[in-house]
């Protein structure tokens, strides 16, 4: 079984659209903004892909919002607004077979930081403000979302870093085809704090991106009358950890046998940081390429869910594009790969 993605939230330092995304993209400079004020703590760089002006009690309005981190208030805006983009409206009928599956790296590596460290630096360790311990878990976003929208399906949070999405979009298509759900808000969240940055400066992956980006994907039914954007036709995931072999070239061929499509149809391939010539002796070599990273910077779990913005934003502006299938790919440092073939 395939998913209909019908709908979408998008937030990025580039805007919250999928054209705007795709802009970006095309672009290709980082696009930066001035962080230096957000913060007390120093931070590596002057400026970063962050989202600007973004005030979570603004657009969710403050019941609920005092103790969210910011990972959680960007998820639970995305996934509000993909339920409104694809025209579902949960009530007492369906959300009991309406879910949330999100990727992720750490979770908030902020919240979890600092909630250590007062452990650590109050008089007594446990006289640390509870309220703030359910931001240090990783599934904290996606059951605050659930929460909010009153989703009592599936809720499921898929670490993965780089490929977390990819990975919560195989998930997805596992927890459709079996029935347990009718519909999922599938994506991926990072934000940006002085721990994602220095995190990233050190380890040599920055600019540290923050983004969230979540799709409403649907089962394929009769009843379904919204009309879709794309469909997910498969997703294969692996682990290659020579440097030598190219793990990810076997996946791309499982995932497009999958989805019964020739590698030679192939019209675009999105990705983080995907190398020019990578992947030419499986796809065509005339197949566009879009990488995520030049732009967005590292976006860690929400890369490949901005992959994905990217190519929707392709087949919205170009009419000859439509049904023609694309591949979302990534690779890990470690070795891990993992493929997704769409069709818009």
């Amino acid at each position: 079984m395939t998913g209909l993605v019908t709908g979408w939230g998008v937030l990025s330092a580039a805007g919250e659209s999928v054209s705007e995304l795709l802009a970006a993209v095309r672009a290709g400079a980082v696009v930066g903004v001035d962080v230096r004020d957000r913060f007390d703590e120093p931070l590596p760089t002057a400026q970063a892909p962050a989202i600007a002006d973004f005030d979570v009690r603004r657009l969710l309005g403050r019941k609920g919002t005092s103790f969210l981190d910011r990972a959680t208030a960007l998820a639970m805006v995305a996934c509000g607004r993909a339920l409104a983009d694809g025209g579902l409206t949960p009530d007492d009928d369906n959300r009991h077979r309406i879910g949330v599956v999100l990727g992720t790296t750490t979770g908030s590596l902020k919240s979890t930081m600092d909630f250590s460290r007062e452990t650590l630096v109050q008089d007594k360790p446990y006289l640390v403000n509870p309220v703030l311990f359910p931001n240090t878990v990783m599934n904290c976003a996606s059951g605050q979302a659930a929460i909010r929208y009153g989703l009592r399906g599936v809720n499921a949070t898929v670490a993965g870093g780089p490929l977390a999405f990819l990975y919560a979009l195989r998930y997805a298509l596992n927890a459709l085809r079996r029935g347990y759900v009718d519909a999922l808000l599938v994506g991926g969240v990072e934000e940006y704090t002085p721990n994602t940055a220095w995190a990233a400066e050190l380890t040599g992956a920055g600019p540290a991106g923050e983004a969230a980006a979540v799709y409403l994907l649907r089962r394929p039914t009769p009843g379904l009358t919204e009309a879709p954007r794309a469909q997910v036709l498969s997703v294969a995931t692996g682990f290659q950890p020579e440097p030598s072999v190219d793990g990810l070239a076997g996946c791309v061929r499982r995932a497009l046998a999958t989805a019964k499509v020739r590698p030679a149809d192939v019209w675009a391939i999105a990705s983080g940081d995907l190398d020019a010539d990578s992947l030419s002796e499986v796809v065509p070599v005339a197949a566009q390429r879009w990488s995520v990273r030049p732009a967005l910077g590292d976006c860690q779990s929400v890369t490949g869910a901005l992959a994905l913005g990217v190519l929707l934003g392709r087949y919205a502006e170009d009419p000859d594009a439509r049904g023609r299938p694309a591949l979302i790919v990534g690779r890990s440092r470690d070795g891990a790969v993992a493929a997704a073939v769409v069709r818009g």
